[in-house]
């Protein structure tokens, strides 16, 4: 007879809904708390990778997922005046080979959601506000009053997880910021994009805007050299002035883009950070997704990597029958080689992605645009997009 059947999940994002999914199926009885009032809607582009792709397919949903992909058919890299340096296909662009599909995260949480919520219990407006562990359980007092015991907790509440912060210390321990910050808003479409993706690169920063299909509106995003900016977290007057800052002077549409920073209602900051612990677990508590083993945007894996921790996670419970020392220590032995493959790419992939200085810049345009021309380009295109895929892929998921 299975044991731990009540489990508590903190965060309604990807990997907790996925998590969600899989203990139901496995017969558990999950519930899931979110701070938001509703499932949060919006967000970046994001992509679904490799052994990610088997996950989704279990569970019945790479064909809606398909159909809710972003499409975006191109993408460029732009000089100052706006002139296209380099253009590639939009799968190529973004590192996608083998079937992988882009979707709005939006999108995927809504999806996620509605194929968990007939089964599932969700108590939205609220969030842990203390946890008590004990032999038999972990009493749980929530933000709103409400107290609950339940079996297992697992926090699945992302980077900066409160979660974590109650079972495990404080953030510093284990976020290790990677010296950059990023910002993501919604912008109007104002260069009439059509599914096209447009980066500009500057010494110290780049800037992208692109456009997705079913989305009247582009998304804007920056990302930018810390430099000697204190870490830690701003308030949104003070992120605001942070990208700014880093963009005052610049050219190309960054002053039109940046006009629209005040009244984006998405407005979205923070560092590129990763985390790094030696446990995921402590007693009855667990962590999964970026609260556990964020890899960073820059990695691309962000979104495969909760996907999968929340496939595995459930399953090795569910092959231990429920004995929670059990499961989560096949959960790590799993995940480990596979989180540890995937948060290499981070800083690898942003030093690419943000030159340091003018003469790089040049360098790498000119590289780029010679490329663009040869016969072979796109043989070069997929020698260095490679190390994603295998990154996406190092990991055999079992059939629990």
């Amino acid at each position: 007879m299975t044991k731990n059947k009540s489990v508590l999940i903190s965060g309604a994002g990807v990997a907790g809904l996925t998590l969600a999914y899989w203990l139901h199926r496995h017969g558990f009885t999950p519930t899931v708390v979110e701070q938001a009032p509703a499932i949060r809607d919006g967000g970046y582009k994001v992509d679904v990778r490799g052994a990610a792709l088997d996950v989704v397919e279990r569970m019945g949903v790479l064909d809606e997922i398909r159909r809710l992909r972003t499409d975006v058919r191109a993408g460029s890299v732009v000089d100052a005046t706006g002139k296209r340096i380099a253009s590639m296909d939009g799968d190529t662009f973004g590192g996608r080979v083998h079937g992988d599909a882009e979707i709005l995260r939006g999108d995927l949480n809504r999806l996620l959601y509605r194929v968990t919520a007939g089964d599932v219990a969700y108590r939205f407006n609220d969030s842990i506000a203390r946890l008590t562990h004990a032999d038999d359980g972990v009493a749980v007092t929530f933000d709103s009053g409400d107290s609950a015991v339940y079996d297992l907790v697992v926090g699945a509440d992302g980077l900066h997880s409160h979660t974590r912060a109650l079972a495990f210390g404080p953030e510093s321990q284990f976020v290790r910021d990677l010296g950059y910050h990023i910002s993501i808003f919604s912008v109007p479409n104002h260069l009439k994009l059509d599914r096209e993706e447009l980066t500009y690169v500057g010494p110290g920063r780049t800037a992208l805007i692109y456009s997705t299909a079913r989305d009247a509106t582009a998304k804007a995003m920056f990302l930018f050299s810390a430099g000697s900016q204190p870490q830690g977290r701003q308030h949104r007057a003070e992120q605001r002035r942070l990208v700014r800052a880093a963009y005052a002077g610049e050219g190309w549409e960054v002053p039109r883009l940046l006009a629209g920073l005040d009244n984006a209602p998405d407005f979205y900051f923070d560092s590129l950070s990763q985390v790094h612990m030696d446990r995921w677990s402590t007693g009855r508590v667990a962590l999964t997704g970026d609260a556990a083993y964020c890899a960073s945007p820059a990695s691309g894996q962000g979104t495969s990597l909760a996907l999968v921790g929340g496939y595995v996670l459930a399953g090795e419970l569910a092959a231990a029958d429920g004995d929670h020392h059990a499961g989560f220590d096949g959960y790590e032995q799993r995940m480990r080689p596979f989180v540890a493959r995937n948060q290499k790419l981070g800083p690898a992939n942003v030093k690419r992605m943000v030159m340091r200085t003018r003469g790089q810049v040049r360098l790498s345009m000119a590289l780029l645009s010679l490329m663009a021309r040869l016969p072979g380009k796109d043989r070069l295109m997929a020698k260095m997009i490679e190390p994603i895929h295998k990154a996406a892929t190092a990991i055999t998921l079992p059939v629990y």
